[in-house]
């Protein structure tokens, strides 16, 4: 029979038949759990289902929750082992990778001086966040990264006929444990394992994956005809840093206390130690070479003895053990200098010794004099690879594994301010200042001109001020202890004026983190603007102008510059995806992303300042996502100068980093788009005059049509009974509120669950409504413009990129699911109306971007429309399911029976194993 996952498999293979095995194997798994009835349910090698199916049973949904997570695993293992066909053939076949940016680099004439001059300047900074969008429960994640392992090792054909069999076995013994393991959250879960989540990623993935990252591109650069002796020194390579929200981000999320800061600090510097203790273990193991001290340098010789006193009766058994093995004695000294109880083999404490290493810094000075000795003895290639390698995970690492930034709502930092006013000048006092902008701007100016503190003690704040002060004193705390290293950026998010910035510098003022050089004031901790909405974005040039302009801030600036390349002045600025999408729709929100960071960058440049754009994206279109490399392409001319930091959400962060191969695939993307992007944008110059014009236009026209439909007063009504919107805030995926003081309203509902619901319901307003009107009168009304947009799909990359993503996001869009839930509206004139609005814009965009794009997606992309039509198959009865569930879930609610927490859990599932399905939530 010639099912969909027949014609799947034989269009694209490989990937498919590994999906035919698991489904075997878990059908094994379902008849020895005495699950008969499931298994004539499974999807795609069941041709038809029994007429009396449940399907919505718990036991059903979670079924089929696992099948799509195989689906997945079976998919991204199959674009591995196409990329590695490929790099078989030609390392420059795969697109975005290094050899591929270095063969387009050389086509427009670029020089590898050129490349070389731009790679150390190079910071890409991926920071991890919990925001709720992860679904499944970290130990349903270790299981599923198990089970990818051995669908990889299942693929060697060194195994024999038992050894495969034991495979197979091991692979069954998961997916038992995950039949029996719960996958959804039935409590919120907490901060403390959110951080887990995080830190194994640090720990487990990432450091391994540097290496990979380093010698793929010393491989490219040779690949490509470049002198492979140019990139011995790891100081040249491009720096990859990690950031970290959780445990600091508190905007609209009251369990970030102060004290959650200190436990997040700590853990993060307990476990940077764990990969520098196990790092330098290794590399004096590796430097067990036959050398006395009488053999080496007089510097080096020097710092031995130095290391004696400071150390002490460890140093000498180190010496006395391994004299004739200087080498190894030396890194055995340096690993009784980190800051650790040595004695705790497994479970590493916190113990600051005399003579401990106060900074990473000066533990990579102890090794670069190791690196040169060596050189100096002939041993050139063990410095380059052994030493090299250790410098550079301490570069990436340092003593603090992670920055964590610290965020908090510009309108709660208002309140924390008028509280602090308050306690220490009086009522009349604080009502005068917020009485008007201009009042406390002025009032601003004045008191950031004098180093003193409002208060000595904070006791008696509001909620609000001893929130905010305990924040910032933890981090001050920190700072004054070690280094300012720990932390990434102070940011503000909802900006809306300079003086939403010019707050902070007294809350830092409030906790001894404001310094007096040369007679002027300011801080070695950047504090970060964040542009939301579209009204922000449009504000948000003229924020920034005025802001630079500040003594403080251009004090603080040149404090900070000491840590940049060449001592540069740069300035973080955030811009956030989701809020301008959820404000003004998908063409407004791509197009005003677009224009506030050229002329952000503009502002940068007439202040002799670089600004350095922090992308608040997702992982969803309407959000900011999509491939990293063209993402990195369509950014404004200047707007890339080798710094690029981007936040990595939820579900995201499983997708791309779960594994070893495809976490390097994904950074390798980044951190060579920045790099080949920055090269281009320093030696050539952007003409986009055309391209932004039109854009402009379809961004207002995109955002007038996309406000009628969400302004129009029956659309709430629409919006909370046609999603599972109601679901989604009951759910338990991540330990921060669906809303950020709890009103019900619009203008408070976070973007997160708001794409999630349209997503889960197919509507996808979010990455596609209003295009369809926007582009059909560009047509009729400016048919020359619109030719125009034809020619720039063709090769400008921001058009192509913003089109080719609707187009994805259209291919996800399901009339007939849409109705389904459309007919849980219970006023039909209400629903009717407003269906009709949207089916009618849905079909308009759909001709639309046809016309645009020319080719369908089965022509141009082949994988993603096989997957998505074998998809869409198995998801028609989960969409059914969860309808039914709705309905019987919200009577049971208005009824107040007992049954309420029955279908609530069941939702939850169905919730889960959606988003499975569609490999994203918000």
């Amino acid at each position: 029979m010639n099912t969909v996952f027949t014609q799947v498999r034989n269009a694209l293979g490989k990937p498919y038949d590994d999906l035919h095995f698991l489904l075997k194997c878990f059908k094994e798994v379902l008849e020895e759990n005495n699950q008969q009835k499931l298994v004539g349910l499974l999807p795609w090698i069941n041709a038809t289902l029994p007429s009396d199916s449940d399907l919505t049973s718990n036991e059903y949904i979670h079924m089929m929750s696992m099948c799509f997570q195989l689906l997945n695993l079976v998919e991204v293992n199959g674009a591995v082992q196409s990329r590695r066909r490929k790099e078989d053939e030609n390392m420059a076949q795969v697109n975005g990778l290094w050899a591929n940016q270095f063969q387009y680099l050389k086509s427009k004439g670029i020089t590898e001086s050129q490349i070389l001059n731009v790679l150390p300047k190079v910071l890409v900074e991926p920071v991890l966040t919990a925001h709720p969008t992860e679904a499944k429960r970290t130990v349903v994640l270790q299981a599923y990264r198990g089970l990818y392992l051995l669908l990889v090792k299942r693929e060697n054909q060194m195994y024999t006929r038992i050894e495969q069999a034991d495979i197979q076995q091991e692979i069954k013994h998961i997916l038992h444990r995950l039949w029996h393991v719960g996958e959804i959250y039935i409590e919120k879960p907490q901060l403390e394992s959110e951080l887990d989540n995080i830190l194994h990623y640090l720990t487990h993935v990432f450091p391994s994956v540097i290496m990979m990252l380093d010698k793929r591109l010393r491989q490219a650069w040779k690949e490509s005809g470049f002198d492979p002796k140019a990139l011995n020194n790891s100081d040249l390579l491009p720096v990859l840093s990690f950031g970290n929200w959780v445990g600091g981000d508190r905007d609209g999320h009251p369990l970030v206390t102060p004290e959650i800061t200190i436990q997040t600090l700590k853990k993060l510097r307990i476990h940077a130690f764990y990969i520098i203790k196990n790092e330098l273990k290794d590399l004096a193991q590796t430097l067990s070479i036959y050398l006395n001290i009488s053999e080496v340098s007089k510097g080096f010789a020097a710092r031995i003895k130095e290391l004696q006193e400071e150390v002490g009766v460890n140093a000498e058994i180190e010496l006395k053990e391994h004299t004739e093995e200087i080498f190894k004695a030396y890194v055995l000294m340096l690993i009784q200098k980190i800051p650790i109880d040595l004695s705790r083999e497994f479970n590493l404490e916190l113990k600051d010794k005399p003579n401990s290493y106060r900074s990473s810094i000066n533990l990579i000075a102890d090794l670069n004099l190791l690196y040169q000795e060596l050189e100096k003895c002939g041993m050139g290639e063990i410095a380059h690879v052994d030493v090299g390698r250790t410098k550079r995970l301490l570069k990436i690492f340092g003593f603090h594994l992670a920055k964590l930034d610290i965020r908090q709502n510009s309108a709660y930092h208002e309140k924390a301010l008028t509280q602090l006013i308050t306690a220490s000048l009086g009522a009349e006092a604080a009502a005068q200042i917020d009485a008007s902008q201009e009042a406390r701007r002025a009032f601003l100016d004045q008191e950031l001109k004098i180093n003193r503190p409002f208060l000595v003690q904070h006791n008696n704040l509001d909620q609000e001020g001893q929130n905010v002060i305990g924040a910032f004193q933890v981090v001050s705390d920190h700072v004054q202890r070690y280094s300012p290293n720990a932390f990434g950026k102070l940011i503000v998010s909802m900006t809306r004026n300079t003086e939403d910035l010019l707050t902070v510098y007294l809350f830092l003022r409030e906790v001894g983190l404001i310094i007096k050089n040369n007679d002027e004031l300011g801080t070695r901790l950047p504090v970060v603007p964040l542009f939301e909405t579209i009204e922000d974005l449009k504000l948000s040039a003229g924020i920034l102008a005025d802001y630079l302009c500040h003594p403080i801030v251009k004090k603080s600036l040149q404090m900070q510059s000491c840590n940049n390349p060449n001592g540069e002045l740069i300035q973080d600025v955030m811009i956030g995806y989701s809020d301008s999408n959820k404000d003004g729709g998908v063409l407004a929100s791509a197009w005003f992303l677009h224009e506030a960071q050229k002329e952000l960058t503009q502002i940068g440049e007439k202040h002799g300042v670089k600004i350095r754009f922090f992308h608040g994206t997702g992982g969803s279109i309407s959000r900011g996502a999509g491939p990293s490399h063209w993402f990195i392409k369509t950014l404004p001319h200047g707007s890339i100068n080798g710094k690029f930091r981007v936040t990595e959400q939820g579900e995201t962060i499983e997708r791309k980093y779960a594994n070893l191969v495809n976490a390097a695939y994904n950074l390798e993307l980044m951190v060579s788009s920045v790099t080949a992007q920055t090269v281009l944008h320093e030696n050539t110059k952007g003409k986009h005059e055309e391209v932004e014009s039109l854009f402009h236009r379809l961004g207002d026209r995109g955002r007038h049509y996309y406000r009628q439909l969400i302004s129009d007063p029956d659309f709430i009504t629409f919006f909370s009974q046609a999603t599972p919107i109601d679901v989604i805030e009951s759910s338990k995926i991540g330990s921060r509120p669906a809303r950020r003081t709890g009103k019900r309203s619009m203008e408070d509902l976070r973007a997160i669950p708001w794409v999630f619901s349209w997503s889960q319901s197919r509507f996808n307003i979010t990455s596609w409504y209003g295009v369809g009107a926007t582009l059909n009168e560009l047509k009729n009304q400016s048919p020359k413009a619109y030719e125009n947009l034809l020619h720039f799909v063709e090769y400008d990359p921001f058009a192509r990129y913003v089109m080719t993503n609707l187009d994805s996001s259209l291919a996800s869009t399901d009339v007939r699911i849409m109705e389904k839930y459309a007919s849980l509206v219970q006023e039909v004139e209400i629903r009717d109306r407003i269906m009709g609005m949207i089916k009618n814009e849905l079909d308009l965009t759909r001709k639309m971007v046809a016309d645009v794009l020319k080719r369908p997606i089965n022509e141009r992309r082949i994988n993603h429309y096989y997957s998505t039509i074998l998809r869409a198959e198995a998801l028609n009865n989960l969409h059914d399911a969860q309808v039914q569930l709705l309905q019987k879930w919200r009577e049971a609610k208005n009824a107040k029976s007992k049954k309420e927490d029955h279908y609530l859990f069941a939702l939850l599932q169905c919730v889960n194993a959606i988003a499975n399905a569609l490999g994203a939530t918000g």
